[in-house]
Formats: structure tokens, C-alpha cells, sequence
């Protein structure tokens, strides 16, 4: 029974495009920052070949890599989650989804506010972590909720769990959905609830992301409509609203989710189980963590061996990302940059499959293992050998 598992390392790009600098990206390098630092010990990625690359020339290359590399660019105008898993999953976005460098128009806040019935603080760019550091006393107070954004197409609402339930969050994050549409259709909004007391507020693992629809089927669709398995692992359901999913298994970390990724490895299914890595770009990319983001990347690379050991026969796990989120870059957003690609089966021919000109390559090989037709600008790299 043919499967594949699409693990996304969410947040580790590979080196900044050639057309970084109009986002303002050039000479972004995750990877390059992240295994600089001393808490990065990544002997199997490198056994594998994550040194052999294009372009990563601060790793060492290995003579007989055990799987086959490349790197992925990405078509879409973009560098957010949304664009990038859509991409991966076979549909490149023509236009980029609306960002809000000013805050969002007062039209919007306030038919929000009207909706909702609570008023507006903040309301412009701000970081995750400091926004409730800043805000969250008052909003405590007031009951206000906490309404931000990036430099990503998101619409974020902060809220503490005493003064807005997690379920009354939830509902205002689907009554937003529903105004943010055409024009100011952000491509995510997200439930941030936090904790704690004025000074020691923290932010809580029960994050909910309410996501455009896909604007054309992806392969997902395809799959499902076909009779196979779609499994999701952590946000992946949320990206894709839900659509074209089969089973949906919840996750909130790094370590939750290659559990799931184990116990998914034992069922009997034919089919994708697509998985998101989160805790690389939420808990240590944007919050310029190096030494975090090189720990979970050490951890990741500790616990991968035992995965391939335990594939079947007709298993292929592929790896690559959806954007980068350099942690040693300027600012705290996502960084325009090359995604890795690393594809391991038993009937995978190691080999370099070079710069790759879309993320949609990803589903344009699952098509092709599939033998499933599907219209996408990618292009299958089954021929190394599968």
C-alpha cells in the first residue's frame, strides 16, 4: 500500500532567493544561522545529504548521501504560511495575499467592534510577545480585545483565557473570518489566547488559525476524491480550512506531532499524512531564538532515524518547509527564501535534485505515485528512481 509523508519543518528555509530583496530579505539564511550555533548537532540530516544542497556551502557535503536533496523556490508573491503550504500542495497564488503595515482600515475594526460588541486595542504590527506584554494589563481591565497584525496576511486577536473564554475567541475569530473577505481577505486569523497576571503573561498552546479556502483545488482534493487517505498532523488542517482532509489529528509541539507522526507510521492507510512542525517558526523563528530553533533542530534530527527504519516498503517521507524565519535576521518575520527538499524511500536513488522552480513539485509527485491526474504548474521528480 503506497504512502507518503509530507513532514513540513516549518520556518527552515535554506538561503535567500533572487528576488529577496523586495522583501526585504536579502542575505537571510535559516539554516545557516541555526547550525551555527553550538546547540546544533544535525549528524543524520548531513548523513542524508542536507550539505549537498545548492547553495549551502557552510555545511560539509556527504560522498554517499541516503537520500535524495534539493531546494525548492516558490513561486507565489509571498512568504507566509497560507502561500507557502498551498504552493506545496499544488496551487501558486497569482497575487499576494493583503498585508496591513498601518493597522487595519477603521471600516474593518469597526465592523468588528459592531459584531462583537468589545473595542479594539492595538491595532498595527506588532510581535506576539509583546503585544500582551503591552496590552494585556488593560485588556484585562477593559475587555478590550487585543487585535494585531505582521508582516504577514494575518488578523491576530489576543485575548486572556480568565476574560474571554477560549470558545468566545474562537467565535470572533470566525465572525472576522467572515468580514475579511475580497479585498481584506487575509490569508489567516488567528486565536493568540494567553495567561498569567500583568508582567508575567504567557502565551498558550491553544492557538487556532481560520484560513482562506484554497483558491482552486490542491491535492488534497485530489487525493480525497479519489479514495485515499488524507491525514493532517498540528495546523495543516486549519491552513487548509479543513478541505479536502480525511482525518485530522491535533498536535501543539514539535514533540507532540512526531509522536503522532510515529503512531500514523503503524496504521494501515494508502495515501498522504501531511504533517507541520510548528515550534520552529512560532516558538523560536519569530521570537529570534537561535539556540531554540538549533535544540528543536537537534531533536528533530535525533528522532528521525528510528522513523526511516520503521518505513514500508512502498513508503516515501518527503521534508521540506514553507517559507524561512531566519532567527538571526533583522525584524521578526518570515524571510523570502529557498525551502529544502529531502526525500527518502527504500527505492529513492540518492542523488542532487538540484534548485527546483516551484514548491508545487511536492504535489505534482504525489500525483504521480498516485498515478492521479492533477493540473498544477509543478513538476514530478519521481524519476530519481522511485
Amino acid at each position: 500500500m503506497k504512502r507518503i509523508f509530507l513532514v513540513i519543518l516549518d520556518g527552515l528555509g535554506v538561503g535567500a532567493m533572487p528576488d529577496a530583496a523586495a522583501f526585504g530579505d536579502v542575505g537571510a539564511n535559516t539554516l545557516r544561522s541555526v547550525t551555527s550555533h553550538p546547540n546544533a548537532h544535525i549528524s543524520n540530516l548531513l548523513r542524508m545529504g542536507l550539505g549537498n544542497i545548492d547553495g549551502v556551502d557552510f555545511l560539509p557535503r556527504e560522498a554517499a548521501p541516503t537520500a535524495a536533496v534539493g531546494r525548492l523556490a516558490e513561486l507565489s508573491p509571498g512568504k507566509d504560511t497560507t502561500v507557502g503550504h498551498w504552493e506545496i500542495a499544488g496551487v501558486v497564488s497569482k497575487y499576494p495575499l493583503p498585508t496591513y503595515q498601518n493597522g487595519f482600515p477603521s471600516q474593518v475594526i469597526a465592523q468588528f467592534s459592531a459584531v462583537t460588541g468589545r473595542k479594539m486595542l492595538c491595532n498595527r504590527p506588532y510581535s506576539g510577545t509583546a503585544v500582551i506584554a503591552d496590552y494585556g494589563e488593560e485588556h484585562m481591565r477593559t475587555g478590550d480585545l487585543i487585535v494585531y497584525t505582521s508582516a504577514d496576511s494575518v488578523f491576530q486577536i489576543a485575548a486572556h483565557e480568565e476574560v474571554v473564554p477560549l470558545e468566545q475567541l474562537y467565535e470572533y475569530c470566525r465572525i472576522a473570518r467572515e468580514i475579511l473577505v475580497d479585498e481584506h481577505g487575509v490569508g489567516r486569523v488567528i486565536a493568540r489566547p494567553f495567561v498569567g497576571e500583568p508582567g508575567a503573561f504567557t502565551r498558550t498552546e491553544n492557538r487556532r488559525d481560520f484560513s482562506l479556502l484554497p483558491p482552486e483545488k490542491t491535492i488534497l482534493d485530489i487525493l480525497s476524491a479519489a479514495g485515499l487517505d488524507v491525514i493532517t498532523i498540528g495546523k495543516v488542517d486549519d491552513i487548509f480550512a479543513g478541505q479536502g482532509i480525511t482525518k485530522r489529528v491535533k498536535s501543539k509541539s514539535n514533540r507532540e506531532a512526531m509522536d503522532k507522526l510515529n503512531e500514523q507510521l503503524q496504521q494501515d492507510f494508502g495515501g498522504l499524512c501531511f504533517c507541520n512542525l510548528v515550534d520552529f517558526d512560532m516558538l523560536y523563528g519569530h521570537r529570534r531564538d537561535v539556540g531554540g530553533f538549533a535544540r528543536a533542530l537537534s531533536e528533530f534530527d535525533a528522532w528521525i532515524p528510528t522513523f526511516i527504519k520503521n518505513m514500508r516498503a512502498q513508503d516515501i517521507l518527503i521534508l521540506t518547509s514553507d517559507h524561512g524565519c531566519d532567527p538571526a535576521f533583522p525584524g521578526n518575520d518570515h524571510t523570502r527564501e529557498y525551502a529544502p527538499l529531502v526525500v527518502v524511500g527504500q527505492s529513492e536513488s540518492p542523488q542532487n535534485l538540484g534548485t527546483r522552480s516551484t514548491f508545487a513539485d511536492v504535489a505534482a509527485t504525489i500525483a504521480e505515485y498516485f498515478d492521479l491526474d492533477f493540473d498544477t504548474p509543478g513538476s514530478s521528480f519521481l524519476n530519481s528512481g522511485l
